[in-house]
This record gives C-alpha cells, structure tokens and sequence, in this order.
C-alpha cells in the first residue's frame, strides 16, 4: 500500500544510519516494527504480578539493566 507522509528527512537519515537499512522503506518498517514491540513489552510490564504471567518484577528489571547496558553501548559506538 502506497501512503504519502511528511517525515522530517534529518530523522529518517539518522534512523536509517542507526538501523543500517538502504531504503526509507527499511527504516520506516523497522521503526513500525520496533514501536510495537514496545508498546507489547509495556503491556506486559503491566502485568506483572497480576497472576497471569509468571514473571517477576526482578526478572523484568534485571532484564531492562541488561538491555540498557547494551544500548548504551550501541551509542557510544554510533558516536
């Protein structure tokens, strides 16, 4: 599907730089792709604790400290 968009070009040039895709196309996917996958994992987040997934909090934190940890790494190499 074919849809027109204004997106400011400094901003896709820098998100396709980091996500070293060739194409608009690629990095605006990637980022649609990327957003959801948040989105899911705040869901999740929320419910923790409520009996209905089997993972704990710590789990949960520990898991972001390792994902943060590698982001920033991410950075400083993309600097």
């Amino acid at each position: 599907m074919k849809t027109l968009v204004d997106i400011d070009e400094e901003i896709l040039r820098k998100a396709m730089k980091v996500a070293e895709v060739e194409t608009k196309k690629e990095a605006i996917t990637l980022a649609l792709q990327e957003l959801i996958k948040s989105r899911l994992r705040l869901k999740l987040r929320g419910l923790a604790g409520s009996g209905l997934l089997d993972t704990r909090l710590l789990d949960l934190k520990k898991s972001r400290n390792r994902r943060r940890g590698l982001h920033g790494r991410i950075r400083k190499e993309l600097q």
